[in-house]
């Protein structure tokens, strides 16, 4: 299918998969005879993948280092970003690094929220 046909089928646009093939994310598709790019069904279930990770808050480099695997999410297998044991190192924990630096996030969102809190309580909520 066509880039358009393809990108409306993954719910995103051509421009997305054009940056996700430039980013390593999805890997460029074969091309037609007139040289347009020609995505089967495995691409659009790969984007589908992408676009999740990605609104979950994993960056494109985190994607990226999970792009040999993006397949297997796809296709329902583990729903990990961690690498089979033997491969390439650095690609362990990428979920576990974005779960740790939400929880960060979380506790000093909520130190400030009682900050504020305070704040506008004033000292009448001292007493």
């Amino acid at each position: 299918m066509r880039i358009g046909d393809a990108a409306a089928a993954a719910g995103t646009t051509p421009r997305a998969l054009r940056f996700y093939e430039e980013r390593g994310l999805l890997p460029p598709p074969p091309r037609t005879t007139t040289g347009q790019r020609d995505y089967g069904a495995r691409d659009v279930a790969r984007v589908r993948v992408i676009r999740e990770l990605l609104a979950l808050g994993l960056t494109v480099g985190d994607v990226r280092h999970c792009s040999d695997r993006l397949d297997l999410l796809a296709d329902g297998g583990p729903r990990q970003c961690a690498a089979p044991a033997g491969r390439g190192a650095g690609n362990e924990g990428v979920a576990a690094r974005r779960l740790a630096a939400l929880d960060a996030e979380i506790a000093r969102l909520t130190r400030l929220r009682e900050q504020l809190a305070a704040r506008i309580a004033g000292p009448a909520a001292a007493r």
